[in-house]
């Protein structure tokens, strides 16, 4: 009888467990850096929860953006642009780049964000200030890819480290 009552106690106790972990929202994004070297640019996408991206621009605007419908798509590129910009910085050979926003799609749930840096003659080291959605989520993570010259690597960064520096 008392392994019967322990076996239901613990399914109650997985199950509950399971639920509380379903519950629990997750915040990572994902962010791919590609060196494209017959076209000398950095390409890069992001890719973020759009309900999370919205939270962000809001704190950061103090206004409602809807990225999937934006009643000004103009206004949406720019608060996105900025956004992005403000909060991932790259800097190519130990030099600071800009980063040109390129636009973003909506895919299911996931908006992704595509800038690129252009005039790069070769990429021997990439040091990456990433903070996205560090402000707005405390639990937040990025994952970051890199490619350059066929050299994948990859690191993930937990709120609040900022910064990783790759060298190829």
């Amino acid at each position: 009888m008392n392994s019967l009552k322990n076996r239901i106690l613990l399914t109650i106790v997985g199950l509950s467990t399971a639920l509380i972990a379903f519950a629990h929202p997750f915040y990572v994004s994902i962010t791919s850096i590609d060196y494209n070297a017959k076209n000398k640019r950095i390409e890069i996408s992001c890719r973020l929860f759009y309900d999370d991206l919205e939270v962000a621009l809001k704190n950061q605007t103090g206004q409602k953006i809807d990225v999937i419908n934006p009643k000004n798509k103009a206004v949406a590129d720019s608060a996105i642009s900025r956004y992005i910009q403000h909060n991932l910085k790259l800097a190519i050979n130990n030099q600071n780049k800009n980063l040109k926003f390129v636009g973003y799609e909506i895919e299911e749930d996931v908006a992704w964000c595509y800038l690129e840096v252009q005039n790069i003659n070769a990429v021997n080291k990439i040091e990456i200030v990433n903070q996205l959605l560090y402000q707005d989520f405390k639990s937040q993570s990025n994952i970051m890819h890199l490619k350059v010259n066929n050299m994948k690597k990859s690191t993930k960064l937990d709120n609040p480290k900022r910064t990783a520096t790759f060298s190829f």
